[in-house]
């Protein structure tokens, strides 16, 4: 029961939950984005559904709202399964027609409740490490799995689970702890807030670094593979397999620089290119004059201009030796070698620093999130968000014709002077209203309008 005294503090309570949800919920989820087509999008997978498909935003509250689901963070070039003939539930804001099945998206194990290089599914509920999003393939990976600290005990966790502290984060995202990945919170690469106080701090904390890119991608894009464990791409290694981890971040066990295409062009700097092709001008300016040639003769084509030097760092040959080694076992859970897992992590300014030349940039291109940051989108932001429920009730009558809003006016009146009434002697007498005295009012206000 709650004293008269306390009726301010209830109202603004009632404010502060309002905000909360306002913060929480500031967009409009009154439209399926499934016309909008394939985009870059937060997702959920609904695990009621029979089948593993992902559904929009707006759907997993419109249309799967009693069913069980997990939130999987941003994933690109995705298009919402739920009006399609994927899903058995039917869409409730896409009302035109049973779409086909997506065939251009991606379902890789997230959308099998199953994250990172071990498989395990993810439960906010005792999860207490931070895991983190992988820029190339947006699955999520637990700090123990990346060698940045060693698992908790289970003991440990079982005593977690009544504290709820563990959340999914985005390094250029933070988000599936909070999972961790994105500069702009689209989901990029991840870092989580929620790591648990009581956990040692990681070999390499989200201060460290802005993006992570997991071995079995850095493995599939040449150039991601030649940067790695070179200054700024760094690696968890050991340096045998008794030692203690180490982070791997341009030292002095680097090879040769890699040949490219152009190695006449590698073997001299920007300077000394642009001295040679001085030099050469100087040469053929001292050639002795002669006449014009004759319109009618054909004139030399100008020499193409030199290719742009590689600028990408020499590979380090103790990257190249661990990944040479995962080479057999990439596509098993567990893969890992004695010296390391392969994975990286890319400090502030990461796109700003790729080379661009002729055999670099392909590779780049290809995978364009790499060069520039991706855009995710988001639902309009939504006009009710923030209101009171007395503003949202007299939005509500605005939109209803004259006769029914004047109807509903008067009919909240009546209510209102009932309950004034009922009230009164509680307030005359200073007596506490209690849970029972309201559901007792509502009850004879039904049967007064059943009779």
């Amino acid at each position: 029961m709650l004293p008269a005294s306390s009726i301010a503090e209830i109202l603004e309570s009632q404010d502060r939950l309002i905000q909360e949800a306002a913060l929480a919920l500031p967009h409009e989820f009154s439209r399926c984005t499934y016309p909008l087509g394939p985009l870059r999008q937060a997702v959920y997978l609904c695990l009621t559904c029979a089948l593993p498909r992902g559904i929009c935003s707006s759907c997993s509250i419109a249309c799967h709202t009693d069913h069980e689901q997990i939130e999987l963070f941003p994933k690109r070039h995705f298009r919402c399964d739920c009006p399609t003939s994927a899903l058995p539930h039917p869409c409730t804001l896409h009302k035109h027609q049973v779409e086909e099945e997506n065939t251009t998206n991606a379902y890789g194990q997230n959308f099998r409740a199953a994250f990172c290089h071990c498989g395990r599914p993810y439960d906010a509920k005792t999860e207490r490490e931070t895991m983190i999003q992988c820029v190339a393939c947006e699955d999520w990976f637990h700090e123990s799995c990346l060698n940045l600290r060693e698992r908790p005990p289970p003991e440990l966790v079982s005593e977690s689970s009544a504290l709820g502290d563990g959340t999914k984060g985005d390094a250029s995202n933070a988000h599936p702890a909070r999972i961790s990945g994105d500069e702009d919170g689209d989901g990029d690469d991840a870092h989580s807030d929620a790591s648990s106080s009581d956990l040692p701090p990681p070999l390499i904390t989200a201060e460290d670094y802005e993006s992570l890119i997991c071995a079995s991608c850095v493995m599939s894009v040449d150039s991601l593979r030649r940067i790695a464990g070179t200054k700024g791409a760094m690696m968890v290694i050991r340096d045998k397999a008794d030692a203690p981890r180490r982070i791997l971040d341009g030292d002095s066990r680097a090879g040769e620089r890699p040949d490219c295409d152009n190695e006449a062009t590698l073997s001299v700097d920007a300077d000394d290119s642009a001295a040679m092709v001085g030099s050469k001008r100087s040469r053929s300016s001292s050639v002795p004059h002669v006449d014009a040639p004759d319109a009618k003769k054909p004139r030399p084509s100008p020499s193409p201009s030199p290719s742009p030097p590689c600028l990408a760092p020499a590979s380090n040959q103790m990257a190249e030796a661990i990944f040479s080694a995962l080479n057999t076992t990439l596509h098993e859970s567990s893969s890992a070698t004695s010296l390391g897992r392969g994975d990286v992590f890319l400090t502030e300014g990461w796109r700003d620093r790729w080379c661009r030349c002729t055999r670099c940039l392909p590779s780049l291109s290809a995978h364009p999130y790499l060069l520039e940051e991706e855009e995710t989108y988001e639902p309009p932001e939504d006009p009710d968000s923030g209101l009171s429920l007395e503003e949202l009730g007299l939005r509500a009558l605005q939109r209803l014709p004259r006769e029914r809003a004047i109807d509903g006016i008067r009919a909240f009146n009546d209510m209102r002077d009932d309950l004034m009434a009922y009230l009164r002697p509680f307030a005359q007498e200073g007596k506490v209203v209690g849970e029972a005295d309201v559901t007792a009012f509502f009850e004879t206000l039904n049967a007064g309008k059943r009779s």
